[in-house]
């Protein structure tokens, strides 16, 4: 039985400017998975966004001239991707489709040229739905076609955590819980960002198993902990010098945990 994420959609749903301002508070997350997109996806085709939210990546790659199929299960979020496709005169480029990653009965297209993943799975905190997303989008790329999906890192999160949440500590069974598990004890309430964090080590597997061949997992924040605004105040020579120097550092293995957000990286293998 898939796990009831209704309390994720109602999360969004509640306050999608939130969501919509994201990438702009972590701007190193933001631009280095723009270097690893820059790098694997191919110069023109089909985009199949999983996890689409207001568009932080999609009007970019609209712009860019890929066609695309966005999907997210919040109504809100996509409303306000609707609006900004809208007055960018994109709309002919991007479908919008508001489902759920584990089920894409709604998306019979299976020749994608490429697939975002860039959130959903860390939703998922059960393995079987976290598989069955992985499915879905196995099923809708042509063969070679890449993969890119994100996750939260088990580790890395915790600066994050000390920054904003310092008293979360104090609760010894929600600590244990997080550090063998992945997630919240479960008689934890499901309220806020609930979520699974991953290790650096499960990723390449659980992709693998499905059919897709890895081609690189990175940390787009390496370095930075919880400190997003040292990154984001950074102007001109010196950011771009920074950004350079730890988009190198992102796939240094003694680093990837550290950084709260993970990319995995993959192609389709027909097996």
């Amino acid at each position: 039985m898939m796990d009831d994420v209704s309390d994720i959609a109602a999360l969004y749903n509640s306050d999608p400017e939130n969501e919509n301002g994201r990438l702009e508070r972590h701007q190193l997350e933001r631009d280095l998975t723009w270097r690893h997109l820059d790098q694997y996806l191919p110069p023109h085709g089909s985009i199949l966004e999983i996890g689409a939210a207001t568009g932080g990546y999609t009007l970019p790659l609209a712009r860019r001239g890929y066609t695309i199929t966005a999907v997210d299960m919040s109504t809100e979020l996509l409303a306000v991707c609707r609006a900004k496709l809208a007055a960018e005169g994109l709309e002919t480029q991007v479908r919008l489709v508001e489902a759920d990653a584990r089920d894409l009965a709604q998306v019979t297209q299976t020749d994608f040229d490429a697939v975002l993943l860039m959130g959903p799975l860390y939703h998922l905190v059960l393995e079987p739905d976290r598989v069955q997303s992985l499915r879905q989008a196995y099923a809708r790329l042509r063969p070679g076609g890449v993969l890119f999906s994100a996750f939260i890192s088990r580790y890395g999160v915790l600066g994050d955590v000390m920054h904003d949440f310092p008293d979360w500590i104090e609760d010894q069974a929600d600590v244990r819980s997080l550090l063998a598990n992945g997630s919240r004890r479960v008689d934890a309430p499901r309220v806020g960002f609930r979520a699974y964090f991953a290790t650096t080590a499960e990723i390449p597997a659980l992709h693998e198993a499905v059919g897709f061949e890895t081609l690189t997992l990175a940390g787009v924040e390496p370095a930075i902990s919880a400190d997003d605004e040292s990154y984001n105040r950074l102007q001109g020579t010196q950011r771009h010098l920074w950004q350079d120097l730890l988009f190198e550092m992102s796939t240094e293995p003694t680093l990837i945990a550290a950084s709260r957000h993970l990319l995995y990286v993959g192609r389709k293998v027909e097996r």
